[in-house]
Order: structure tokens, then C-alpha cells, then sequence
């Protein structure tokens, strides 16, 4: 029964900076542990990759013989890996009961409402894979509360859609203070306090203001949830 650790987020929020410290960390507390990449895109792997998505197909491939952009491309290569599944398990035969990270592209739509990634992950549950999502935001979008609330939806959006244990992470904390000062303490962003607070300071902005309900209706939704919350994290420390 392998356990694993599938590792999502936000362009730029850190994912293949994160397996390669959790590969690491995993070695040195002797745990057997394997990368895989699912990112068709990304052509820079600084841990030893198990697996790569890369073999199979690649998103400058697509987008050259299918005339799509970048977004589109990647819906596709993550459709073609689901229905390519068999040769996804038949890697995966070869790493045994080790510990796998699964470091997913940064496409938010693959995580809030296309199915295909969500099909693969439960295609993984069938071969008994044991799974947590890890959803690795950046810290910077505390700075901003119109940004705070779009990644409050963002990751509510994910965890009900992906419908697995789920922990999400406010990633480079280390450098939240050259992105600007917080508007409150860094508990209010981790455990999404009392979102009326926040409701003040976008009144103070004068676009925002303009979308005073909708703000108010958006911030009531996360609350009624009652889902949401933030672990903090420096991978390099």
C-alpha cells in the first residue's frame, strides 16, 4: 500500500522547489521515497526523477502540431496522461511501496474544475495509493486583499474538487516582508479569521469598493465552508 503526496499550486508558488527539499528530507530519515513528474512543461528537475510526464508527451509538442496555446496544451497533455494510463502504471509498478511526491503543473483550472487530473487521482486511489493533497500557495498574496480573498476561492474550490486529505501552505515566508506589510498579524491570513476585517481595508480601495456586495457574498461563502486554513512554510530552512 504506497502512500504519497500529491503536490499542487499556483505557477511560480514553489511545487518542484518543495519535492526536492521533501526528497531530500525523506532520504536523510531514510524513508524510500521517488519523484514523479506530471508537468509536461517543466524541463528543469533538480531532484532525481522516478518518472517524467516528459516521456510520454511534451507541452511545446503539443502546442506546435495542434496550434494550441499554453493553457490549452496543458489540458490536453494532462486528457492524453489519462487516457495513457496504463503506461502511467506501469511505471509506477517499478518503484514498489516507495513514498511518491507527485509534482503536478501549475494550471489552476486542472485543480478547480477539469476533470482529469481528478480522474488520474482516483485512478491512483484504485491501485491503492494512500494520497494528501499539498496545495502550496505563495505568501506574497497576503499582502493584498483582494489577492488573500482570490486564493482563499482558489483553495476551497481545489480541496472540493480533488476531494482528498488536504493541507494547504503559504510557501516563501521567508520573504514576506520584502513583498510589503500585512494589514494584520500572520495568524489572521494562516487560520482565515474574521474575514469582516478584511472587508474594511477593501473598502478602502477605491476599484474594490465598487464590488462592495460581491466582496461581502465572496467572504461569507468562505466562512460558511469553514474550510479553509494555512500552514506556513520555508522549504530552504
Amino acid at each position: 500500500m504506497p502512500f504519497g503526496q500529491v503536490v499542487i499550486g499556483p505557477p511560480g508558488s514553489g511545487k518542484t522547489t518543495y519535492c526536492n527539499g521533501m526528497h531530500q528530507f525523506l532520504n536523510a530519515t531514510g524513508r524510500k521515497v521517488s519523484v514523479v513528474n506530471l508537468d509536461p512543461a517543466n524541463d528543469f528537475l533538480p531532484y532525481p526523477c522516478a518518472i517524467n510526464i516528459s516521456d510520454l508527451i511534451t507541452l511545446q509538442d503539443v502546442m506546435e502540431e495542434l496550434k494550441l496555446g499554453p493553457n490549452g496544451g496543458m489540458m490536453y497533455c494532462m486528457e492524453f496522461l489519462e487516457k495513457n494510463f496504463d503506461w502511467f502504471e506501469e511505471k509506477l509498478k517499478s518503484l514498489g511501496d516507495n513514498y511518491i511526491l507527485f509534482d503536478f503543473p501549475g494550471q489552476v483550472e486542472l485543480f478547480t474544475h477539469h476533470n482529469s487530473v481528478k480522474n488520474i487521482i482516483e485512478r491512483l486511489q484504485k491501485l491503492n495509493y494512500r494520497l494528501v493533497t499539498i496545495h502550496l500557495v505563495d505568501a506574497h498574496y497576503c499582502t493584498d486583499p483582494t489577492k488573500y480573498i482570490s486564493i482563499l476561492l482558489i483553495s476551497l474550490k481545489t480541496m472540493l474538487q480533488i476531494e482528498l486529505p488536504h493541507i494547504n501552505v503559504l510557501s516563501k515566508v521567508d520573504l514576506m516582508e520584502s513583498y510589503g506589510k500585512l494589514a494584520f498579524n500572520l495568524d489572521f491570513y494562516t487560520e482565515v479569521q474574521d474575514l469582516s476585517y478584511l472587508l474594511q481595508h477593501l473598502d478602502e480601495d477605491p476599484f474594490a469598493s465598487k464590488f462592495k456586495e460581491l466582496n461581502k457574498a465572496l467572504c461569507g461563502l468562505i466562512e460558511d465552508f469553514n474550510l479553509v486554513g494555512f500552514n506556513t512554510l520555508c522549504i530552504e530552512l
